[in-house]
């Protein structure tokens, strides 16, 4: 039945979004203060779209947004999230393709590339903010990812943590895992099919039970 799976970067595969939180939130507060809100509601959107729609025509607060973010996207580890290998391994060994599909741009996969030279060689596919018109919650990188497998959506999972993100995997008309990672499972249940909060002890046939079971 399934035979693609696509993972969300931040939140999903490593354990970097509430560091991202944090980093938007102090952003935020210093051009926003009113909204101090304005970090959660970013989440799946990719830098071009957060500066077109915050700080458009201020060229130089987003030189300079983009310059604490190079260096803090540097020293950032990329811890997975616990089980995470594990379960990507045992997908692969039942011939489940594999891909990443963020909002992150280029540059910031560089600094992944760096720290986790094993990365790139995961996946079958790595989709960043580049390879699609429309970010999250559209449902076009979803989309793509699914075509790059000539898959169809319905065969197809959609591994998620915030709110843009789920959309997009349910808009596509994909099966949606949620990762209680970055919101409680309690506010994240209605977008999806299923909510993990790790992937320890997981494996693709204890998925697919899972899912058999909420339908």
């Amino acid at each position: 039945m399934y035979k693609v799976a696509l993972f969300d970067l931040d939140g999903v595969v490593f354990n970097t979004e509430p560091l991202y939180t944090q980093f938007w939130s102090e952003i935020f507060r210093k051009y926003y203060p009113k909204q101090p809100d304005l970090a959660e509601c970013i989440k799946g959107q990719t830098l071009t779209q957060i500066y077109e729609k915050y700080f458009q025509d201020r060229e130089e607060v987003q030189r300079e947004i983009t310059q604490k973010l190079d260096a803090f996207e540097r020293e950032m580890n990329f811890r997975y999230i616990r089980g995470f290998e594990m379960f990507l391994s045992d997908l692969k060994r039942r011939g489940i393709r594999c891909a990443v599909v963020t909002s992150s741009n280029r540059v910031k996969m560089e600094n992944v590339y760096r720290k986790r030279p094993e990365f790139k060689e995961m996946f079958d596919r790595i989709l960043t903010a580049e390879d699609f018109a429309k970010s999250k919650p559209d449902p076009d990188g979803y989309l793509k990812g699914a075509e790059w497998f000539d898959a169809m959506p319905s065969e197809c999972i959609g591994f998620e943590d915030s709110f843009n993100g789920l959309k997009a995997v349910r808009a596509a008309g994909m099966t949606v895992v949620g990762l209680a990672t970055t919101n409680p499972a309690s506010e994240i249940v209605p977008l999806s099919d299923v909510v993990i909060s790790d992937y320890a002890d997981l494996d693709f046939e204890k998925l697919c039970n899972l899912l058999s079971g909420s339908h």
